[in-house]
């Protein structure tokens, strides 16, 4: 009786599978034949800019007609404008688009979104991920809700769209496969190097080195720090290099690890996004020199963005925080916590925390009869930070070389394929540090194979989360989020203000999408043209003119970062907790308090007194003041004096 009860349960449990499969693939089906590649989605009452599908009919016609719900939205000569044309869905629900001319018509299907919940995707992951602290989850989360939205309220549809486009679309889109593709193969080949570097010794050998000078928990920050400045050319690169060389120096003094991914993260993006000579740069004068087309202005983009530097208060003030904090030996909130644990009881980590990467113990120790040389751990790293400036030289020079230009160094920089010597650079890193082991006979070919792919498998669970972050990222972009931001956030008022609003939409923007990038892309072609126009046009001048614009773009670099260093779906953040080997929701939930207060010194130490005519350097330095008298009075000591 017994088997045959258990026979039966199965065959029941059988059939309820594969009724919820057949479902399943129901509305898969329906799914395809909707044409996840030609669904437009917009929101209700958000302007949309409709842009012309490749397969209209304009060939040969002499006017084409668009119709929204029948109404006659545009008419004139065909293709439609470059930029589209801009229409309101009034409503949620579908909408039909109808373009005809005398070579025919097509018809297409908007489905407009309520508004307000485009910015729950992002919301619930990142509730979730503070929450439970299940970061996988959050992110699976937020990705199926943004989904659910897209694919009409389909739960079933909505979860196989995490596998059969999200994740496809993020590896594999023309626009950023490639890229991230390449950050993947970089974290990779990278961590691959560090786990040779532990495994002959090398790592070991830097702690000990170091070690010398950094003899306190105070020194060992202060070295994080002064190694996050100093590699400064990229963040990707900043954050794998100085948390992995620093972790073991760290461990020893008894500094948490999530104080030295804060260093890590403060020091990347922060840092990266200021200097001239980045692999930002070329991205971010190209946006502006675009923004200054558009509008007509015949104006040096570099220079434009060399001049708002100052006024990406945010950016500066991150980076000297962590300078203060490692000086005057304070912290706060969760930081102090997790720092007088890991004082008091040598504990680094928190008891349950889940670090996104983490060497195999016995693979991580040197092995027997290789002996800690500073050198073996220096050369990798110094081989990476030559090849990644070299890389960069190289591929900026190619690309001139192919338009006739002058191959000069800054020139190249700005034209600089960055992805591809970062390629390089982690190739040649792995490789130096493989003939380092093998030709001093410190690791066996077997042995140099097994710790390579052991720092390899530490960064598997890291290289998930980064996907899921970049999938949730674009599901943010087809759900229009950022658009219901600036929609929501910005607003007509006294140009002398607008740094300081721009500056908060930008904050809002790269926070919920977890993308400095992307908000910089979306923002700079808004506000430029706002500036002009508020100042009467393109011939604008004078020299509250030209504070407020660069006062307006450093607002929106320095707002980009301060979602790319905190944000828990920022690639650079998880990043930051992967080189680290720190819990990813720690990192964020220390890391929080420390961004908001750089924030707000940046609000009412540099944004409110630039509108009343106070110079940046002044602002800057009130700026330093208030974070100074900050620690003082709410920070304490984590020895516990």
């Amino acid at each position: 009786m017994t088997a045959i009860a258990s026979h039966r349960t199965g065959a029941r449990a059988f059939r309820v599978l594969f009724a919820v499969l057949a479902c399943a693939l129901a509305s898969r089906q329906t799914a395809f034949a909707a044409g996840a590649g030609d669904r437009r989605t917009a929101l209700a009452g958000i302007p949309y800019r409709y842009e012309m599908p490749t397969e209209a009919p304009s060939a040969g016609a002499d006017s084409i007609a668009v119709r929204l719900d029948g109404e006659v939205v545009y008419r004139g000569a065909p293709p439609l404008p470059p930029a589209g044309i801009t229409v309101t869905l009034a409503r949620p629900g579908r909408h039909e688009i109808l373009l005809s001319s005398e070579a025919g018509s097509l018809r297409e299907e908007i489905h407009a979104v309520p508004a307000w919940l485009s910015i729950l995707p992002p919301l619930v992951a990142i509730v979730i991920a503070l929450l439970f602290r299940q970061v996988v989850l959050a992110l699976l989360s937020g990705i199926w809700l943004g989904n659910f939205l897209l694919e009409g309220y389909r739960p079933l549809a909505a979860l196989l769209r995490i596998v059969d486009r999200d994740v496809i679309r993020t590896m594999s889109d023309p626009a950023m496969g490639s890229d991230h593709v390449s950050i993947v193969v970089f974290t990779l080949l990278l961590g691959g190097m560090v786990g040779i570097m532990y495994r002959m010794g090398g790592m070991q050998g830097v702690v000990d080195r170091v070690g010398r000078l950094a003899t306190t928990p105070r020194r060992g920050q202060l070295a994080g720090w002064f190694m996050g400045v100093l590699i400064f050319f990229d963040d990707y690169a900043n954050t794998l290099i100085v948390g992995n060389s620093m972790r073991p120096l760290t461990d020893r003094l008894r500094i948490s690890r999530e104080k030295l991914c804060y260093i890590v993260d403060s020091t990347a993006a922060p840092v990266t996004s200021i200097a001239v000579i980045t692999s930002w740069i070329g991205f971010q004068v190209s946006l502006i020199g675009q923004a200054f087309s558009s509008i007509g202005v015949d104006r040096n983009p570099f220079t434009a963005f060399v001049a708002a530097i100052p006024y990406c208060f945010y950016s500066i003030l991150a980076v000297l925080l962590v300078l203060l904090v490692a000086l005057m030996n304070r912290d706060f909130g969760p930081m102090l916590a997790a720092e007088r644990r890991a004082r008091s009881t040598g504990k680094t980590s928190a008891d349950g925390a889940a670090p996104l990467s983490n060497i195999d113990a016995d693979n991580a120790a040197p092995a027997a009869g290789a002996r800690p040389r500073w050198i073996n751990g220096f050369i990798p790293i110094a081989v990476v930070i030559g090849v990644a400036f070299a890389g960069l030289l190289v591929t900026g020079r190619s690309s001139l070389a192919s338009r006739g230009e002058a191959p000069g160094v800054l020139a190249a920089l700005k034209e600089a394929d960055s992805f591809v010597a970062l390629l390089w650079c982690s190739m040649a890193g792995s490789a130096v540090a493989a003939l380092l082991a093998l030709t001093q006979r410190l690791l066996t070919l077997t042995e140099t194979v097994a710790a390579w792919m052991n720092g390899v498998r530490s960064m598997l669970i890291a290289i998930v989360i980064l996907v899921l972050a970049w999938c949730i990222g674009a599901v943010c972009t087809e759900l229009h989020t950022a658009d219901y931001l600036v929609h929501v956030l910005s607003g007509v008022l006294d140009p002398r203000f607008l740094p300081l609003i721009v500056f908060l939409v930008s904050m809002a923007v790269s926070f919920s999408t977890g993308t400095s990038w992307g908000t910089m892309s979306i923002l700079t072609p808004i506000v430029v043209p706002l500036v002009f126009g508020a100042a009467g046009g393109a011939a604008a001048s004078g020299p509250t003119f030209e504070t407020i614009l660069s006062a307006s773009i450093g607002a929106i670099l320095a707002g980009a970062v301060f979602g790319d260093h905190c944000s828990p779906i920022s690639d650079t953040t998880i990043m930051s907790s992967m080189a680290s080997s720190c819990d990813h929701v720690d990192h964020v939930r220390t890391q929080l308090p420390y961004a908001l207060a750089a924030a707000g010194a940046s609000i009412l130490c540099g944004y409110l007194p630039m509108a009343a005519g106070v110079p940046a350097g002044a602002s800057l330095a009130l700026g330093a003041a208030s974070l100074c008298i900050m620690l003082r009075f709410f920070g304490r000591s984590p020895d516990g004096r």
